[in-house]
């Protein structure tokens, strides 16, 4: 029995069972964007390292973490695992699923698993080998509160007061633009209206991740927007450390993986000189052949000394190599490949690579050459969602695939990856702003990127050659998009201290750099950003120098390289595309279009040779391949749709015979009498002498009685539209006897 929340129990029982009460079980509240987050522990998941409920709203994610006892064997880097859970439950839905439970992460979780990553992991030890799980499971969605928002947040709680060395907190906002005015974690509502989804992650003093898709919104904008969410992140990671003062657990000591300094010094002073030479070159291909003696000939002196563990000297030379790249961009402001600190690697745009496609572009910057094939089909082809907001389908679709020929490996394909999906991510999302409405071209469009060849900036490279496909494939987009990426090297003083920025940074810059700052956007302003650091986080300055750096860069591949190439969309599609139309019906209609069993959209369909879609607005797409059928199969969905009207003059096919005139359909559904005396411009004795059944005839609407019915005339439609001359004279033909008749049968009933 309940009462108030508690459970009521017989006296004589609870001499039997022990109740469990959470004697660590506690609650802290505030306030973000004028909702209530709840962070709770000590309830929940007691067996991980530190679980935190979170709660925005109604919106409620469980975030655990976890790590192991002890470190892994054989591995250079950290092994951290994010994974974003998405249950149908939360959302009071039945997963659609055969086995109608969750099966695979969704992109969408995928994504967001990625945006919980990037700003805490470089807070852990770069030393740490311990493997750490974390997990945020969601229970419950409010549309108004942001589950990947509560999520990050939480994780970042549950990682500051667990026993895990950590450098954080972190929080995270979500921003919009809402009618010119910035809005912190906006709501259904004004999601709906926003020209910016923005996601800021920060330190207490730092910006540690930058995540946004933008309606070509300017530089200054979106710094000020970035910098919003930046001071609202402030409040809640001051939040979360008062919570770790009272429950954090004492973190626990590792052994570091660092090699002993003395060995370091040893092996970078026998090899560091041949290591320069090697990496001296804009060819990545000869850096590598000249790499190989070197790593050989460590190999062979100090093996002996790492017995059982050889593969710590292969972690030392990364190190040698990321040392000599460092120093030569700082301190020289030397490029790898002799380029000045902020020029462009050589470009080359082209279109129109693959005969069928219904468009391709090709991108190549330097080393790095991606093609991107444009592929148009109906808007049933769009792809179907099953997540937990309010999307549920998708027009545009863009898939990044990454080969190991690409970099000059030899592993098999196993199907895209976590990178794979957040770089095609990345690509869609800066091309959607600039594609035009379904009402201005009824498409579904996907568009694949394969990367050919890669040393750096391969998604960058995706969003151009998108764009070259797009046009190339006559896509009215709206404006041209062009990305670029902007690196950091930082002194000892990390942010804080000296710095300096690069524009188009390459492979090895990438590897051993501090930043890569993906920037893509139309002259007019950005559209998309996606920030991944291997520092704490990002200084107002440096993203100022990064915003600047980007602009002119991205400029410069549109003017001088993509436009040059293609200057606009072309104005007819490829002969090999699918061609589109597209009219609005009354809803209600939408039954006589399908028809019973869907017989009259299949006969349609068959007789015109397209594919129609049909949306439950009443929008109805057409898509074929000859134009002439598209049109023909509008024309009867829209006679279908609409009443017809009187005096007005159709194509229509003979049904039925009889004595007394023919039966002629001028729609699927809509059949009309021409009496004997209305089928020629001159006398007729017998219908069989003027019409057949199966005949296509112009026929004009005399009339619809009050049952609906239709009276027609060939004489009529011969004499309006080929100016025939009447031969006789008639009276009115008699009406139909609305009782005995109907369609030129007896009614029974």
């Amino acid at each position: 029995m309940l009462k108030n929340g508690f459970c009521l129990v017989n006296k004589n029982i609870l001499r039997k069972v022990k109740i469990m009460f959470f004697k660590n079980f506690k609650v802290w509240e505030t306030e973000l964007a004028g909702r209530k987050l709840t962070l709770e522990t000590g309830k929940m998941a007691g067996l991980a390292n530190a679980a935190v409920m979170a709660r925005y709203g109604e919106t409620e994610v469980l975030c655990t973490v976890t790590a192991s006892a002890k470190p892994r064997e054989g591995v250079d880097f950290f092994p951290l695992s994010v994974d974003y859970e998405e249950k149908m439950y939360s959302v009071g839905r039945i997963p659609g699923s055969f086995q109608r439970r969750e099966g695979r992460a969704s992109e969408k979780a995928i994504l967001t698993s990625r945006c919980i990553d990037r700003p805490i992991r470089p807070l852990f030890p770069k030393d740490l080998r311990n493997d750490c799980s974390v997990v945020a499971t969601v229970m419950s969605v409010d549309p108004d509160c942001s589950p990947e928002i509560t999520a990050m947040i939480g994780v970042s709680a549950a990682i500051a007061i667990s026993d895990i060395p950590w450098d954080g907190p972190v929080s995270g906002v979500n921003v919009g633009l809402v009618d010119g005015k910035i809005v912190i974690n906006p709501n259904l509502e004004e999601r709906a209206k926003t020209d910016l989804v923005l996601t800021v992650a920060s330190t207490a003093d730092l910006v540690a991740m930058i995540e946004a898709g933008a309606n070509e919104i300017d530089d200054d904008t979106m710094f000020d927007a970035i910098m919003a969410g930046h001071e609202e992140n402030k409040k809640i990671v001051k939040f979360i450390q008062g919570i770790v003062e009272e429950v954090g657990k004492p973190k626990f000591a590792y052994e570091s993986s660092d090699p002993d300094p003395e060995i370091m010094a040893e092996i970078e002073e026998f090899c560091i000189e041949d290591v320069k030479k090697a990496l001296d070159t804009d060819d990545k291909l000869v850096r590598d052949e000249a790499l190989l003696p070197i790593y050989e000939a460590v190999h062979e002196k100090f093996d002996e000394r790492f017995e059982g563990n050889e593969a710590k000297l292969d972690e030392i030379m990364y190190l040698v190599q990321k040392h000599v790249v460092r120093a030569w961009l700082k301190d020289e402001h030397k490029r790898v490949d002799g380029r000045g600190i902020d020029e462009i690697r050589p470009l080359n745009a082209e279109v129109d690579l693959i005969a069928r496609a219904h468009g391709s572009g090709m991108f190549t910057r330097g080393q790095t050459q991606v093609l991107s094939v444009a592929t148009l089909g109906p808007m049933g082809d769009a792809q179907q969602l099953d997540g937990l907001d309010e999307q549920t389908e998708k027009r545009y679709i863009h898939h990044y695939n990454f080969p190991s020929y690409s970099v000059g490996e030899t592993k098999p394909s196993r199907g895209p990856g976590r990178r794979e999906i957040g770089h095609g991510a990345l690509a869609e999302k800066a091309l959607v702003p600039v594609l035009p409405s379904v009402d201005e071209f009824p498409y579904a469009i996907r568009v694949v990127s394969e990367v050919l060849s890669s040393n750096g900036s391969t998604s960058q490279g995706s969003i151009c050659g998108s764009t070259l496909a797009l046009m190339a494939a006559g896509v009215p987009i709206k404006a041209p998009v062009a990305g670029i990426s902007c690196g950091l090297i930082t002194g000892d003083e990390g942010v804080y201290g000296d710095f300096m920025t690069m524009v188009d940074i390459q492979g090895l810059e990438d590897f051993y750099g501090d930043m890569d700052f993906k920037v893509a956007g139309t002259k007019n302003g950005i559209t998309a950003i996606q920030m991944d650091l291997k520092v704490h986080g990002l200084t107002p300055e440096i993203i100022k120098e990064a915003f600047a750096k980007t602009h002119k860069a991205r400029n410069y591949i549109l003017d001088e390289i993509m436009l040059p190439c293609i200057s606009e969309p072309r104005a007819e599609l490829s002969k090999y595309a699918p061609k589109m139309l597209s009219t609005k019906i009354d809803p209600e209609k939408i039954g006589d279009v399908i028809g019973k069993q869907g017989k009259v959209i299949q006969k349609i369909q068959a007789e015109c040779e397209v594919k129609i879609d049909i949306e439950e607005d009443g929008r109805v797409f057409i898509s074929g391949i000859d134009l002439d059928n598209a049109k023909r199969a509008l024309s009867i969905v829209e006679l279908i749709a609409k009443d017809p009207e009187i005096g007005a003059i159709y194509n229509g096919v003979v049904t039925r015979l009889m004595s007394f005139g023919a039966f002629v359909e001028i729609a699927p559904g809509k059949e009309g009498l021409v009496h004997i005396s209305r089928l020629d411009v001159k006398r007729t004795e017998k219908v069989e002498d003027v019409v057949n059944v199966g005949d296509t005839v112009l026929v004009k609407v005399l009339e619809i009685d009050d049952q609906g019915r239709l009276n027609l005339s060939r004489r009529d439609a011969l004499i309006e539209v080929k100016g025939l001359t009447p031969e006789n004279d008639i009276e009115e033909a008699p009406r139909r006897d609305n009782k005995k008749r109907f369609g030129g049968r007896r009614n029974r009933e």
